[in-house]
């Protein structure tokens, strides 16, 4: 790998030992969290104070930073985000990692020249969604998780036909997400603590128990069936290089500074092509976290290796099993490792019958006594203290957890000094006799163009001796030690045989180094507050000229009023034939504006366009898959030759390729949590109406309604929720032998799948056209309660989703909510119906009036 064509490699830093750890090791950049708005909030992050002292920190060192701005923003945070821009921009932040379009909207008119980095929460997974980036302001994109080496060539290959340059970033290593990033409700839905707001409560990596048309199904130890193993892509770099991936990212916000030091060397190394001992740097990259390594979906698909489901936090690497359990606690182990005194090593207990959901026991602890006692074989003893060794069976893992000598050689890596990068300067001296010396900056010259030049406060004068040669002035002028600057070259114009004191010579060079870093720092604020220092106030003013350029332009009260005119309508997404038709069957009776059919099969779709047709006002609208890839832009073949009355969107390509076809609705995976977000997607792509975010509480949601036009707003009143969106197949992973849909047998067409949690609630899980899973929450959520609220702030298309429910359940849940719009029954009498009626009840869940306390947002 040739150091021309060398990616950036881009390490995390929750800390400050973090960003020096990854510093010291290599990193070319890192990317960081303030303690709001970042996809991290559990992390110890940074303060927003920090952030001068973090920008300069890193870039006397050469080294980039990038702000994580990676989150949703609400209507009443703008403000506060707009802040953080402000703030961003004047401490001189590289880059910000954002996912909010309605954020780069608001970038664009406050920080212009901020580079924007379009976060992997943006789900990008193709050409589109990296144009639609590019549309936004963005300069690099962060690509999905899910893509295969495959599919960045063919990405590549599509952007070079659109003749777009895009900078892709990608991740390499650490933890992965089962869900596709952004598209993932489970914590807001069960919690009310949202992963596109950086407070995911890993729901992925609890134990759950597999429900086959209504039977447990024994999986034996597999208990983690949402929990994928960690991403290590450390000998796939070669081929990402060769793909021209501009940036390699590293995982691990959460992690410890030793993880973030070991992790970014190993890559350094391989980058440089320092051909490092691959079993070392295994063993190192395990020591380091591991919930076992696996190259994630770079490599192609395998649903059964990308989730072994037997544990699913970190162990390390396996050294051995258990071969027998001796009196007094001796364990006698096979294994070819050096195992020595002061590791730390752990077991499983073998788990009872009926503990699927519970997580497996576990014996361990530290190396306290070990000696040979054949080929391969070693006994040992654990402590401190007596341990329960019962239940240990021969054969029995064992992980090595932990090794203090890795610990105290990454603790000493990790406080490694990294010195200034000193920077070449480029300077000019001109004078004559009786007048100034001038010491002029030729390079680097400011991005505003100024050139900074000092003169000296007494005139050049006849030397009696020796005068200012070359040798003197580059001598006096170059001590620049400790400053981060060098002198690389000195122009000089000057008579010979002219005096000017020393001391002089170093007030001028002190002056020019103290106008050189004002005039660098400068660079770094926004233009329209060059002219005046930066205040409280001033930022206020211009904060609000921002927003009121980039906010919708509507008069809320006349709008208001025209919404409070028009009777309210109510439009249902079915997933079923049969709905659709019991729909059908009583359109005269039913007063639907409109129908979605979200159908699996592309056969269904004209059958369905043909059932609905002329039906209803707003008529029958198809809904595509939510992802995407690069080689997936046949899936809307089917949508498009059904020619419905319209669609409902997901996706970029979606918006791309539908919109000029038939009038389009955005649906909740566009993320709309905010006015601005919801002006960039109706000013682009021209759609009626935009379904509110899933992640807005009902105070939240009436924000949003009261900054946009509530008639081009939908919201959804009754759905279950849908938990994860995720590439990762579980009917392949554990209902076939196979490893992706080439092989699996398509277990999907075959059973009824439930997920049952800890809670013993059992979660349906579907399968799409492209072999994507959804789950469900098994309880359906209900925001009948706040239908009043939500028909006098102007809101006048509401949705119910349908999920499993047969014909005669789809017309009695669809005349229930009908009648509530209408009047006919008040909001609490459906909300006491469906308690009933629903087996599990039902949940107000993200449309509850109050969420649980959350982090506090800057300024607010």
């Amino acid at each position: 790998m040739r150091a021309s064509l060398l990616p950036e490699l881009l390490a995390p830093a929750g800390d400050w030992s973090s960003l020096k750890a990854a510093v010291a090791q290599g990193a070319d950049a890192v990317y960081f969290g303030v303690e709001a708005f970042n996809a991290r909030l559990r992390a110890e992050n940074f303060r927003l104070a920090d952030l001068p002292e973090i920008m300069e920190w890193l870039h006397a060192r050469g080294v980039k930073g990038f702000l994580t701005f990676n989150v949703l923003v609400f209507s009443d945070e703008l403000e506060a985000a707009a802040s953080l821009l402000l703030a961003a921009h004047r401490a001189g932040v590289d880059a910000l990692i954002v996912q909010d379009l309605g954020l780069c909207l608001l970038a664009q008119q406050l920080v212009p020249s901020m580079a924007l980095h379009a976060s992997t929460q943006m789900s990008i997974t193709s050409a589109a969604g990296v144009a639609q980036a590019a549309a936004a302001g963005c300069q690099r994109v962060v690509l999905a998780r899910e893509l295969a080496l495959k599919d960045l060539r063919r990405l590549q290959n599509q952007l070079q036909d659109r003749d777009l340059s895009m900078p892709l970033e990608v991740f390499v290593h650490g933890a992965l997400c089962v869900a596709y990033s952004g598209q993932c409700l489970t914590s807001e839905s069960l919690g009310q603590r949202s992963a596109n707001r950086g407070e995911c409560a890993q729901a992925c990596r609890l134990p759950y128990e597999l429900i086959v048309d209504g039977e447990a199904r024994d999986l034996g130890d597999q208990r983690y069936l949402l929990s994928p193993q960690d991403l290590s892509a450390w000998t796939l770099l070669p081929e990402l290089v060769d793909l021209g991936i501009a940036s390699f990212k590293i995982e691990g916000r959460l992690k410890d500074p030793t993880y973030v030091a070991s992790v970014t060397q190993a890559y350094r190394q391989q980058l440089d092509g320092l051909e490092p001992d691959p079993i070392a740097v295994q063993r190192q990259l395990e020591l380091g976290f591991s919930r076992g390594l696996s190259s994630g979906w770079l490599a192609g698909v395998n649903h059964r290796r990308l989730v072994h489901g037997r544990w699913s936090k970190k162990r390390g690497p396996v050294v051995g099993q258990l071969e027998r359990v001796e009196a007094q606690g001796w364990l006698v182990v096979r294994t070819d490792e050096p195992l020595t005194c002061g590791q730390g090593l752990v077991m499983e207990v073998q788990a009872g019958a009926g503990e699927a959901l519970r997580p497996p026991l576990e014996v361990g602890g530290r190396i306290m006594r070990v000696e040979p006692c054949g080929a391969a074989l070693l006994r040992l003893r654990l402590g401190p203290g007596r341990l329960d060794l019962r239940g240990l069976l021969p054969g029995a893992p064992i992980w090595l957890t932990g090794d203090p000598q890795w610990q105290s050689y990454w603790q000493r890596q990790v406080g490694r000094e990294t010195p200034i990068q000193e920077r070449a300067l480029r300077l000019r001296v001109t004078g004559m006799d009786g007048h100034p010396l001038i010491l002029e900056l030729l390079e680097p010259v400011p991005s505003s163009g100024a050139r900074l030049s000092v003169r000296s406060s007494m005139p050049l004068q006849a030397a009696r001796d020796q005068g200012l040669d070359r040798q003197r002035l580059e001598r006096q002028i170059g001590r620049l030690g400790g400053s981060g600057w060098r002198l690389d070259h000195l122009e000089i114009d000057l008579p010979d045989a002219l005096f000017l004191p020393l001391a002089e010579l170093n007030r001028l060079r002190r002056e020019l180094l103290d106008q050189l870093d004002m005039g660098l720092a400068s660079c770094n604020a926004p233009s329209f507050t060059n002219s005046s220092p930066a205040s409280p106030e001033s930022d206020q003013r211009v904060i609000a000229q921002a927003l009121e350029h980039c906010l919708p332009r509507h008069s809320t009260d006349s709008v208001s009023t025209d919404s409070r005119s028009r009777p309210p309508s109510l439009h249902v997404l079915v997933r079923s034939l049969e709905q659709l038709r019991a729909l059908a069957s009583e359109s005269d009776g039913l007063p639907l504006a409109g129908v979605v059919a979200d159908l699996e099969a592309p056969a269904d779709l004209k059958t369905a366009v043909s059932i609905g047709r002329g039906l209803w006002p707003d008529g029958l609208r198809l809904a595509g898959p939510r992802i995407t890839r690069p080689d997936e832009r046949w899936s809307l073949e089917p949508l498009i030759r059904a020619n419905p009355e319209g669609y409902l969107v997901r996706n970029a390509d979606q918006l791309e390729t539908l919109t000029p076809l038939a009038p389009c609705i955005g649906d909740f995976s566009l993320n709309t949590a905010n006015p601005l977000t919801h002006r960039w997607y109706s000013d682009q792509w021209g759609l009626q109406r935009l379904t509110a975010s899933y992640d807005l509480n009902l105070d939240q949601l009436l924000d949003l309604i009261t900054g946009v036009d509530p008639g081009a707003l939908e919201v959804t009143l009754h759905q279950h929720m849908p938990l994860f969106h995720m590439e990762h197949c579980l009917f392949c992973a554990f209902l076939s032998e196979g490893h992706d849909h080439t092989d699996c047998g398509r277990p999907c067409e075959h059973h009824v799948v439930h997920l049952r949690d800890r809670s013993g609630v059992e979660h349906p899980l579907q399968a799409d056209l492209g072999c994507r899973n959804t789950l469900f929450n098994g309880r359906a959520q209900s925001g009948v309660e706040a239908l009043p609220d939500l028909l006098a702030a102007g809101v006048r298309h509401l949705r119910l989703e349908l999920l499993d429910e047969d014909g005669p359940s789809t017309l009695r849940r669809v005349r229930l909510y009908a009648q509530a719009l209408t009047g006919e029954i008040p909001s609490q009498a459906v909300w006491r119906r469906e308690r009933i009626d629903h087996r599990l009840g039902v949940t107000r869940g993200s449309l509850r009036a109050e969420r649980p306390e959350r982090t506090s947002q800057l300024g607010s």
